[in-house]
């Protein structure tokens, strides 16, 4: 099987949700945010339901 060079849509989603948090560590988010953080973690789930654990990549 060969691999891609293209990077995982999950693990992309994830990193994104990560920096995006980590520059926002310490305090709640502002609305603006939320709507932001709810379309990153919409993202991620879109990903991880096109590519579930244990299928075939």
């Amino acid at each position: 099987m060969a691999t891609s060079c293209v990077p995982d849509a999950t693990a992309e989603a994830n990193r994104a949700i990560r920096a995006f948090m980590a520059a926002r560590i310490g305090r709640p988010l502002w609305p603006e945010e939320l709507t932001e953080y709810e379309q990153l973690l919409a993202a991620w789930a879109d990903a991880v339901h096109a590519n579930p654990i244990g299928s075939e990549r």
